[in-house]
């Protein structure tokens, strides 16, 4: 597994080109080989966002699993126990994964 900092810029470079893409798709919907690299990099980044969630916090609403979430226990007051995970640690923008 990546370290927290190295996931995050991960997610960060292939959220970039999802809306690359997204920006491209916009004009060009009927563009195979776009669609395909849109599938593929949404594939991508939902499964580091994933693997996000369950060892640090989730970054978005759609990642929350208090089944799953921060399985290492590292960013939370409440170690082993099921709970609401989306307040979890620091959030990148306030100085997590620095």
């Amino acid at each position: 597994m990546a370290d927290q900092k190295t996931l995050l810029k991960q997610i960060t470079e292939i959220s970039f080109t999802v809306n690359d893409l997204t920006l491209y798709l916009d004009t060009h919907p009927l563009d195979e080989n776009a669609l395909s690299a849109f599938q593929q990099a949404m594939m991508q980044r939902k499964q580091l966002l994933k693997t996000y969630g369950e060892n640090f916090e989730p970054l978005t609403m759609d990642c929350v699993c208090p089944d799953s979430n921060n399985k290492t226990a590292s960013q939370t007051k409440y170690g082993g126990q099921k709970h609401f995970t989306w307040c979890d640690g620091p959030m990148p923008w306030e100085g997590g994964a620095v």
